[in-house]
């Protein structure tokens, strides 16, 4: 079996940070600090389709809020 056949069997998480960025972490390992589960779990490929799917502002979430309050400005 080839390491591309192992990654493709493996499960991942999709977690998010405190500034709403999403990643994927292998889901036998701890979550590393800093980061929750978003609660998607699957092979790499679905996993990364539905980041493409719901994070569609790659802008943090503290730049989102300071652009938003100095439109209020």
């Amino acid at each position: 079996m080839s390491t591309h056949d192992i990654q493709a069997e493996a499960l991942y998480e999709v977690v998010l940070n405190h500034e709403e960025q999403y990643s994927i972490w292998p889901a036998e390992k701890a979550l590393p600090p800093g980061w929750n589960k978003a609660g998607k779990q699957g092979p790499k490929e679905e996993c990364l389709g539905y980041i493409k799917e719901v994070w569609t502002d790659m802008r943090p979430l503290s730049l989102r809020k300071q652009m938003a309050a100095q439109a209020k400005q």
